[in-house]
Formats: structure tokens, C-alpha cells, sequence
């Protein structure tokens, strides 16, 4: 029981690190929020996403609406303030305590994050398609409450990247489809030296879509995205010495459905609005089934262009996904009746704002042939009371840019004029 308690605490330090960092994510994944052109629309991005980055992440049937060679490159900044109020023990069947009661601030930096992706369209070999390949931030950050003796050295880390390779086909005038295949690479850090450490393994994710030309301005999307499953084998050791043994520990990303419409018939074409809805299956992924429930997330994003200027605001509203009843068991082991740390868990990666901000600006040619992206962003404050002693508070903001190059005939997006401006010669 004595290490069953152990293993427990030390998981559940473990699983919250994407949340602190990432204030703007949608449990621990980001949805397109960080990328150059999407994250000034809230990731705005299923029907018609105005970077090829957030068509590689999200439905790939909108990859056809890159033409030419381009190569985009993206990065950001996360700024998150979390707080954490723990206002009693949380004890360990034969051991004393292993967290007092303390309430601090956590001193992680916030993240830099980059998502970098190449399209080609096929026209030249007969093909009606495009195939594209990326490098994406998918999730990522670090807590550190280890200035507080209290927390007995609550550290931890993850970082989450994947690489999509790309598929999107005209199938009709009005009816694209795509595929992607992306490769997950994840880093899972453990809260104690000596206990825990940097921990890597690779998974695979698969994702369908497709987006239908509805009428002359309006396209609708939609995808499926498959469940991304880690084992991060001797992710940790008990005891460690002559009589040490290790533990594997198992995570899925979840599977995800999205559905997304957008439409340029006001301002004479001129302004660009669209909604995406996102379905997040929390309760069939390993580990954040006992924490989370599943979620929705409702994506609102505007474009208002006037020459070569685009600008953008956004809204999200993202469902609160903490479980009011959280599982006993986390990423395969069994909770010994603690509920107190399932709690403290819970705290540790509690992205419960439901309201979030941004807007962007958009420059077609700033140099010939290339176009400048730049969005800002931020997360209302929001506090949550898990359980009997544990309280957290978290708010965030995030900027960022991105550069996209144009080669040979440019890339021609498919809408209704004058969105339907052709990038390069």
C-alpha cells in the first residue's frame, strides 16, 4: 500500500504541466491558438484557415487551398499566472505527508512554441492535390512550486510536438478530402530528481476531413482525429536503490471531432467569419479519463480585409472539463483511496476558463513574395475549487508571428472575390 500510495502522488504531480504553461489550450492540446494568421480568430481554421500551418493540424481537406510552393514559419510566446491554495495534507498510507498546506505562485516561465510547415500542390503531375508536411507544438509547459517547502518539490515538465504528413484532394468543384499521418514526439518529466526523470516516446495519430464549397461564400469542414497514445515505460522509480522498480505510465491525446463553417458574403466579400466547433472524447483517453470529462469548444473568428492589410479578432468559449468525480484509476494505476491527490491533480492542470480573446493583423507582400502574420491573445481569469482543500486560479495571455514564403505560381485560395487574391505570379 506504502508504494501504491507513493506511485500515486508522483503521477498525479506529473499529469497537470501542460496546463499551467498553455493557458490558452483546450485541456492539454492547443488547437491552432498559437498559429500566425488562426490564432488571431481564437484558431479559427476547419473551413477555410488563412495559414497553411493550421490546415496541417486540424482538417486536412483544407490543404487544397494552397497552391504553389509555400513554406510558412510561426513561433510564440505563452504567459501564464497560476495559483495554487492547498489547505490540507495529502496523506500517504504509512508515510507522513507529502503535501502541507500552502498556497503559492507558481515561478515557471512561461513557453516559446513554434510550429514550422511546407505545401506543394501537385498540379504540375495531373494531380488534383496537395501534399504538405509540418513540424507543430501540440502541447507543452512546466510547473515549479519548488520554492515552497510546503509542496516538497513539486516540479514537473512536458513537451508534446508532432510531425503531420499531409494529403488533400479535390474530389469534385465543390468537395475536397484529406488524410494526414502525424508522428508524435513527447517528453514526460517527473516531479523529483532522483525519482523522476525526462522520460520521451513517439506515437501515432491519424486524422480525415473534409470540406464541401456549400454555396459561392459559404464552405463547410468537418474531421475525425484519432486518439495519440504514449507509454512512457520506467517513467519513474520507487525506492530507488538495491530494491528499486519502475513504473510504466499510459497517456492518450484524445480523439477529436470538429465541424466548422465559414462564410464571405458580407461587406462585398470583403469580411471572412467563421465558427468552429470541436468535440474532445476525454473519457476514453488513458489517464485524463479519471480527471477530465469530455469537452466542447466553440471557436468564433472574423477577417475584415481592406488591400493587402487582414484583420482579425477572435472568441472561444471551451467547456470547464475537470470531473466532478474523478476516477480511481490514473494511466493504469489503481488510486489506494486517496482522494485528496486526485484532487491535487486535478489543481496542477486545471484549464478551467471558459472565455478567451484575440486578435491579428495580416500583411500580404510585406516583401515581395512574402507574407507577415501577427496575433495577441489572452485568457480571463478563472478560479476552481476541486474537492475540499484545493483551489486554483489561472489567467494567460500569448503573442505571436509568422512568416509564409510564396514560390513559383504562388497559392490562389479558392473563395468568392475579392478573397479569391492570388499570393505570387
Amino acid at each position: 500500500m506504502r508504494h501504491l500510495g507513493f506511485r500515486l502522488f508522483m503521477l498525479v504531480c506529473c499529469t497537470g504541466i501542460a496546463g499551467e504553461a498553455l493557458g490558452q489550450s483546450f485541456g492539454v492540446e492547443l488547437h491552432n491558438t498559437l498559429m500566425p494568421a488562426s490564432g488571431g480568430m481564437g484558431g479559427v481554421s476547419i473551413a477555410r484557415p488563412q495559414d497553411l500551418t493550421s490546415a496541417l493540424n486540424a482538417n486536412p481537406a483544407a490543404l487544397t487551398q494552397f497552391r504553389g510552393t509555400q513554406f510558412c514559419f510561426g513561433g510564440a510566446w505563452a504567459e501564464p499566472t497560476f495559483n495554487l491554495t492547498q489547505t490540507g495534507n495529502i496523506p500517504i498510507i504509512g508515510l507522513d505527508p507529502l503535501i502541507e498546506p500552502f498556497s503559492a505562485k507558481s515561478t515557471a516561465p512561461g513557453g516559446p512554441l513554434g510550429n514550422i510547415g511546407v505545401t506543394q500542390d501537385l498540379s504540375e503531375l495531373g494531380l488534383p492535390a496537395t501534399f504538405g508536411l509540418g513540424f507543430i507544438t501540440t502541447a507543452g509547459g512546466f510547473i515549479d512550486f519548488r520554492h515552497v517547502p510546503e509542496s516538497h518539490g513539486t516540479n514537473t515538465g512536458q513537451s508534446i510536438f508532432t510531425v503531420p504528413v499531409v494529403l488533400g484532394m479535390d474530389l469534385a468543384d465543390r468537395l475536397s478530402v484529406g488524410a494526414s499521418l502525424s508522428l508524435g514526439i513527447a517528453f514526460f518529466d517527473g516531479p523529483f530528481v532522483g525519482v523522476g526523470g525526462m522520460t520521451p516516446d513517439y506515437a501515432l495519430r491519424g486524422t480525415i476531413g473534409a470540406n464541401y464549397l456549400l454555396t459561392s461564400a459559404t464552405t463547410v469542414g468537418a474531421y475525425y482525429q484519432t486518439r495519440q497514445s504514449y507509454t512512457f515505460d520506467n517513467a519513474f522509480l520507487l525506492n530507488p536503490g538495491p530494491t528499486q522498480t519502475s513504473v510504466d505510465v499510459q497517456m492518450d491525446l484524445p480523439q477529436n471531432i470538429g465541424f466548422g463553417v465559414a462564410n464571405t458574403a458580407l461587406l462585398d466579400g470583403r469580411l471572412l467569419v467563421a465558427v468552429d466547433v470541436v468535440y474532445k472524447l476525454w473519457n476514453e483517453a488513458a489517464l485524463y479519463e479519471a480527471l477530465y470529462d469530455n469537452q466542447w469548444v466553440v471557436q468564433v473568428g472574423a477577417q475584415y480585409t481592406r488591400g493587402r492589410y487582414r484583420f482579425r479578432a477572435g472568441y472561444v468559449w471551451a467547456q470547464n472539463p475537470m470531473d466532478p468525480t474523478p476516477g480511481s484509476n490514473i494511466g493504469g494505476v489503481v488510486e489506494p483511496g486517496d482522494l485528496p491527490a486526485v484532487r491535487y491533480s486535478q489543481g496542477l492542470m486545471a484549464i478551467t476558463s471558459q472565455h478567451r480573446i484575440s486578435f491579428g493583423v495580416g500583411v500580404a507582400d510585406v516583401l515581395p513574395g512574402i507574407d507577415l502574420d501577427l496575433m495577441a491573445g489572452g485568457m480571463f481569469r478563472d478560479s476552481e475549487q476541486l474537492g475540499d482543500f484545493t483551489t486554483t486560479s489561472i489567467e494567460g495571455y500569448w503573442i505571436g508571428l509568422g512568416m509564409t514564403w510564396r514560390f513559383g505560381r504562388g497559392a490562389c485560395e479558392r473563395l468568392p472575390a475579392p478573397d479569391s487574391w492570388c499570393r505570387g505570379s
